[in-house]
């Protein structure tokens, strides 16, 4: 019989392997591996996520990386651009080309011959999408350019490369291939059990569906019960059948959670088809893209407590409910430290809004 697990020991876990229970010491690249990459379609916010879960964190250091192809940013789970190792991108891409494929089809189509093209185009000279667009329109004449660029981002493993993403300075969304980028071939078999293993190692313990809306893959309850051997099983206050990896941690629910800002597309809050481990009512109610994009979240005592916002120098926190004092005074320290961060060099102001 399955072990009962509670909300919060949910929640301790959880926060525990994504490194917000205590800042990591671990070299950037092997953080990076244990997150399973950090989702970054936007330019720069997720490397507060990396400033949020690091001891010291250096974003330059992390803009290095990029630079020297130790990290790219490109399509992975869920059909959106991650952040994470070379490694992992030859690893994982191939697992989850499917999301990409699946969701964009075109009729009428020589699809080979698009992806053929479009693949040396963007080898030959990285371009961003509306370039290899017009490009390919030339040869498919009747065909809508952005669509055509489309195909190619759906079916060719590509990266977003720099300057674009850079710490302190950007440049535009060009792409060419993971293996012109880094030289070598995706994998040619990787493991999906691997893949399971390692996302309930960042994030467990998760059920089947959790699993399946942080890749977006489906089918994968085949793989849990091929794993069902080598791992341990509880059961949620809702019922669920949870796995777990043996060794991982779980620390006891009473364990102390600092409060903790988080970006606006922080994988704690997308990564589960359940997220009241972290989520609150409050943020489930406005969960939705406010002009298109995820309000930033803080947590307090581990869930969800309101919004944050930096302009200039000014840090403006917008909680769901009233704070306590202590809550209060440690936001304000954390505060701080993420306007030293975020705003160098400015007259810092932490400006904490009644709730509406």
């Amino acid at each position: 019989m399955a072990v009962k697990i509670s909300r919060k020991a949910l929640n301790r876990a959880t926060l525990d392997r994504q490194f917000l229970l205590r800042r990591t010491d671990l070299p950037l690249q092997q953080a990076l591996e244990q997150l399973v990459g950090l989702q970054a379609q936007t330019t720069t916010s997720w490397y507060h996520g990396m400033w949020t879960r690091v001891t010291g964190f250096d974003p330059y250091a992390l803009s290095e990386l990029l630079s020297n192809r130790s990290v790219v940013r490109m399509v992975v789970m869920r059909g959106t651009i991650h952040l994470v190792t070379a490694e992992d991108a030859l690893f994982l891409r191939p697992l989850t080309q499917i999301v990409s494929t699946r969701a964009f089809q075109l009729a009428d189509l020589d699809y080979d011959e698009v992806i053929r093209v479009g693949r040396g185009l963007v080898e030959g000279k990285p371009m961003i999408f509306s370039e290899l667009g017009k490009h390919l329109a030339k040869q498919w004449p009747t065909h809508d350019p952005s669509k055509l660029a489309h195909v190619v981002r759906a079916h060719v493993p590509l990266v977003q490369i720099p300057p674009r993403g850079l710490w302190g300075g950007s440049g535009i969304a060009a792409h060419t291939t993971v293996e012109s980028w880094l030289g070598r071939s995706v994998h040619a078999e990787p493991s999906v059990d691997q893949l399971v293993i390692r996302y309930l190692a960042a994030f467990g313990p998760a059920s089947v569906k959790d699993a399946q809306t942080w890749s977006g893959l489906t089918k994968l309850g085949e793989v849990f019960t091929r794993l069902r051997p080598q791992l341990v099983t509880f059961e949620d206050e809702n019922g669920r059948e949870l796995f777990d990896l043996p060794d991982a941690p779980r620390p006891a629910e009473d364990t102390p959670a600092p409060v903790r800002f988080l970006y606006e597309y922080d994988n704690l809050l997308l990564s589960h088809q359940d997220r009241t481990r972290v989520a609150t009512p409050e943020w489930l109610a406005q969960e939705r893209p406010i002009n298109g994009v995820l309000p930033k979240i803080f947590l307090v005592n581990g869930f969800t407590a309101g919004m944050w916002s930096v302009t200039g120098g000014t840090l403006t926190i917008s909680p769901y409910r009233p704070l306590s004092k202590k809550d209060t005074a440690a936001l304000v320290r954390e505060g701080g430290k993420l306007l030293e961060f975020a705003a160098s060099g400015q007259s810092h102001r932490v400006e904490i809004l009644a709730p509406n």
